[in-house]
């Protein structure tokens, strides 16, 4: 009776261990589990926040300075919620080792406690990875200002000072050399907004296949040519972020410091329209015309951006003409700030 009471006693300490043992990595896992899922949750948040600015300002609801500033304080938030909610995540992990290396979690063998040692290794990683990956995510935010180019002249007789064009997306930056941090190559998928101002009150006309400027004979509040283009942009990146080493473990973190780009971009157009503000009888008016300007369906160019962390200065350049078949050709030069943030 006593060796059956020994026996049922033995196997129920090894089930609790191995109860344990199980716990316990779930546990790990799920918190690991965690920290990747709060930043995927946050980019998806700030995406649907950026398509509702930009809804708000197609329909006129805001102004562009304040959807800017929209945009800036939405990509703060977003930021320091990720930051606070991954450190509370990190303070669970550092707390689950502790208790179990410091005994407080129940360790009834010697083989347990050698598998505990690599499962803190194996977190330790994990948490390591996230911050340093090889390939990681940014969302791309650029705004400035936008010049026609005529046979290698700007225009500035035509257009306003104030054309402009912001572009948002979403950016993988993958370390080329396993154990360089020097050279990345950066890719990802944006939407460019262009818009086009014409001075003196003219507008875009389109007529036989070609679209020109044409006096209004309306004394014009606003006009605007808008057209957007959904593009793939490729660039090589040169960050001078250095390499960090902390207790044998070599990490790679991007964006600390001086950071170059240089590459380009193809895509596609997918709508342009018209919009008009004047006066009339002295009444306000608005007008939308939405068809087609003739701007060209496809699109690639340059792009090149250098800068400290997160900011840098961006020029990119259309090598397709903005406006197909027009005997002059007019390729769109863009000037401005980018923000790439983890």
């Amino acid at each position: 009776m006593k060796t059956i009471t020994f026996c049922v006693i033995a196997c129920l300490c090894l089930f609790t261990t191995q109860l344990t043992a199980q716990t316990f990595e779930e546990r790990a896992a799920q918190i690991s589990k965690n920290i990747e899922e709060i930043t995927k949750q946050q980019k998806d948040s700030l995406k649907i926040e950026v398509e509702q600015v930009n809804q708000m300002l197609d329909n006129d609801e805001i102004s562009e300075e304040t959807a800017k500033i929209l945009k800036k304080e939405y990509a703060a938030r977003r930021a320091r919620i990720i930051e606070n909610k991954v450190t509370e995540e990190e303070q669970k992990l550092t707390q689950l080792v502790k208790d179990k290396v410091d005994g407080r979690i129940s360790d009834n063998n010697q083989t347990f406690s050698s598998e505990l040692s690599k499962i803190k290794d194996s977190l330790e990683y994990r948490k390591n990875s996230y911050k340093y990956r090889r390939t990681t995510t940014q969302f791309v935010f650029a705004i400035g200002v936008n010049r026609l180019v005529t046979d290698g002249t700007i225009d500035n007789d035509n257009y306003e000072w104030r054309s402009d064009f912001y572009e948002w997306g979403v950016t993988w930056n993958t370390r080329i050399f396993e154990n360089n941090n020097f050279l990345h190559f950066k890719y990802g998928l944006s939407l460019q907004y262009n818009n086009l101002r014409p001075k003196d009150d003219k507008i875009f006309v389109s007529e036989g296949g070609k679209t020109f400027l044409q006096d209004s004979g309306l004394d014009l509040k606003l006009s605007k040519l808008r057209y957007v283009n959904l593009v793939i942009p490729a660039h090589l990146e040169f960050d001078f972020t250095p390499k960090r080493t902390n207790n044998d473990r070599v990490s790679f973190p991007t964006h600390r410091s001086f950071r170059v780009g240089v590459g380009g971009y193809a895509g596609f157009n997918v709508k342009e329209k018209q919009k008009l503000k004047y006066r009339e009888n002295g009444r306000k008016q608005k007008k939308k015309e939405k068809g087609d300007f003739n701007v060209n369906d496809y699109v690639y160019g340059v792009s090149a951006y250098v800068g400290y962390g997160e900011f840098s200065l961006y020029a990119k350049y259309d090598l397709q003409p903005v406006f197909s078949d027009n005997e002059i050709d007019q390729n769109n030069l863009s000037l401005g700030i980018r923000f790439d943030f983890n």
